[in-house]
């Protein structure tokens, strides 16, 4: 089985053959490939999933890439999965007052690269098995993924979320809701950090 296709093969070497097209051409992949500010990865959730580290996603294409092929339920940013033994945080970092009730108004927010300030629903103790699950989620080898998102929408219709990877706990105040700063496996990139940061969402 060929790897490049006979037409594929015929017009590169067309291009080759071309000197002026040729020269436009990689000047054209260079420049992208020196704008490239970030290499998505893969991401070992101990089982197949098609999910990238700071790739972007809808709602729905989370979800069922974590087998749950129900997300049209879903109305919150918090979702346990318990087969998986994963936690699924999806924030909105500025949301407007039309489209959240006080209670959902979140306060979500980057401190650093490493470090994302996350608020709970206004619900959750710190007592609660929820809460508690949160802060000792290493010990019971439970994951936590975090996806963010500026706004609801953009010129293309519902914005996506960006996918920041694992999240671990690092500590916590107050309960109802409680304010936890998590610290990520990976470092947000330059290109998100600015977008997820206090000035920006607070």
């Amino acid at each position: 089985m060929e790897l490049i296709s006979d037409s594929l093969k015929e017009g590169l070497v067309r291009i080759k053959s071309n000197p002026i097209m040729f020269e436009e051409l990689m000047e054209i992949l260079e420049y992208n490939y020196n704008r490239i500010d970030f290499i998505d990865e893969t991401i070992d959730l101990g089982f197949d999933c098609p999910l990238d580290v700071h790739c972007q996603y809808t709602r729905d294409q989370i979800f069922v890439a974590l087998d749950y092929m129900r997300p049209n339920v879903i109305r919150q940013g918090v979702m346990w999965l318990p087969e998986k033994k994963i936690d699924v945080f999806i924030n909105t970092l500025n949301k407007s007052e039309k489209d959240y009730s006080p209670t959902t108004m979140y306060n979500d927010y980057s401190i650093n690269e490493w470090m994302f300030h996350w608020q709970s629903q206004s619900t959750t103790s710190e007592e609660s098995p929820t809460g508690q699950r949160y802060i000792n989620h290493r010990q019971q080898g439970s994951k936590v993924l975090l996806f963010v998102r500026e706004f609801n929408t953009d010129i293309a219709g519902t914005s996506p979320f960006t996918f920041l990877g694992l999240a671990d706990y690092m500590y916590h105040d107050g309960s109802r809701p409680m304010n936890i700063t998590w610290k990520l496996e990976k470092p947000i990139p330059a290109r998100f950090i600015k977008k997820t940061s206090k000035l920006v969402a607070g």
